[in-house]
C-alpha cells in the first residue's frame, strides 16, 4: 500500500502547476506591454506595477508549494521534521527576496517621481 501512495500524484499538483504557469503568462504578457508602453513616451501609472507583483507572487507561491509536495509530503515520518525546518528556511528566504524587489522598486519608482 505504500508503493501505491508513492505512485499516484497529489491532487493540489495539477493545481499548483496551473497557478504557475497561468502567472508566469501574465507576468510575460504584463511585461511586453509595459515596454510597449514606455516606447511611447507615456509615463505609467505606479498602480499597474501591481499585475506583475501579483503574479509574481503567484509564480512563487505555486513553486514553493510544488517543492512543498515534493520535498516535505513525500518525506518519511522520520526526516518529515528536518525537511519541514529547512523547507521553511528556504520559504522565509525566498519570500524576503521577493518582498525586497518589491520594496526596491516601488522606493526607485517612488523617488524618481
Amino acid at each position: 500500500m505504500n508503493q501505491q501512495q508513492q505512485t499516484t500524484p497529489d491532487k493540489r499538483r495539477k493545481t499548483l502547476l496551473i497557478l504557475e504557469f497561468s502567472s508566469l503568462a501574465v507576468l510575460l504578457i504584463s511585461m511586453a506591454w509595459f515596454s510597449n508602453q514606455s516606447s511611447d513616451g507615456t509615463p505609467l501609472s505606479a498602480g499597474w506595477l501591481l499585475i506583475p507583483a501579483f503574479a509574481s507572487l503567484g509564480v512563487f507561491l505555486s513553486f514553493i508549494g510544488l517543492m512543498y509536495l515534493r520535498w516535505v509530503a513525500s518525506a518519511n515520518d522520520q526526516r518529515r521534521p528536518r525537511h519541514r525546518a529547512i523547507f521553511a528556511l528556504l520559504t522565509l528566504t525566498l519570500l524576503g527576496v521577493w518582498i525586497y524587489g518589491i520594496a526596491n522598486t516601488w522606493i526607485s519608482l517612488s523617488t524618481a517621481q
